[in-house]
């Protein structure tokens, strides 16, 4: 950059041929610049924030943290999850599909009876990015109503199968009302970890403002769901459902997908 402040001080010194000649030069500079801060951390950010984003996690003061639970198939384990909860007087969100909910109607009943949010994950965790807008909203909405059907509550936030999303799928989401939401912290229990795995990345990724994934069906997730409680309630978290822990409007979401109280 100091290169071309030089070259353009050097023009106002020269007859006008040769004016135009380092012009031409430091057009050339410019660009060659533009590309290479265009690799640049800072910029591929600043792009990324354009970008419609769903939330991550929140910008929070308050050590507090929301913990999730993705429900698509099995069911083995979720009445011992609502007992392991509620002993630790801890209210979840679990995203849950409508075929399951269709499939499971007493444990969706015995989540929100629990006081448990059930949230949208879709009617049949179809890949979303290749649907088109319509889709979507009749895939939410169906959704929608089968949970509503059940526990009296219509859902208002919703995780994307798989975690796949592009600008239409969040578009079409935000356009009737919910909210697309991600995570910050990933338990990997889905791979099949130990308790003590599980455990471990949890606890070493956690801060204020985070939102844990988990499986509802995931094989060692109840045994570590306890000492993961623990450690919570040891460094003074306090564990709310995701509808509490993001903010209402006004607010901005940076290209991390932090939800940022607007100021």
């Amino acid at each position: 950059m100091k290169i071309i402040e030089k070259a353009l001080n050097s023009i106002k010194q020269l007859k006008t041929k040769e004016k135009r000649t380092l012009i031409g030069i430091t057009a050339a500079l410019c660009a060659v610049a533009l590309i290479t801060f265009a690799d640049t951390p800072e910029f591929i950010a600043a792009s990324a924030a354009k970008k419609q984003l769903p939330i991550y996690c929140v910008e929070r003061d308050q050590k507090m943290i929301s913990i999730s639970f993705d429900a698509a198939w099995g069911n083995e384990d979720t009445q011992t999850l609502i007992d392991t909860l509620a002993q630790y007087n801890v209210k979840a969100t679990f995203f849950v599909i409508g075929q399951w909910a269709e499939k499971y109607p007493e444990s969706v009943k015995a989540l929100s009876d629990a006081g448990h949010e059930v949230m949208n994950h879709s009617n049949d965790h179809a890949h979303f990015n290749a649907l088109s807008t319509d889709e979507i909203i009749s895939n939410l909405n169906a959704a929608n109503d089968k949970i509503e059907s059940i526990t009296g509550v219509r859902p208002t936030l919703f995780r994307p199968p798989y975690g796949e999303y592009d600008d239409h799928v969040i578009a079409a989401v935000r356009s009737i009302g919910m909210e697309p939401i991600q995570w910050s912290v990933d338990s990997l229990d889905w791979k099949d970890l130990s308790a003590k795995e599980i455990t471990k990345r949890v606890t070493s990724k956690v801060e204020p403002g985070s939102i844990v994934l988990f499986h509802n069906a995931a094989k060692h997730t109840p045994e570590a769901l306890p000492a993961i409680l623990e450690y919570f309630a040891s460094e003074g978290y306090t564990v709310v459902p995701i509808s509490e822990l993001i903010l209402s409007s006004p607010y901005t979401i940076d290209h991390t997908g932090k939800q940022i109280a607007a100021r």
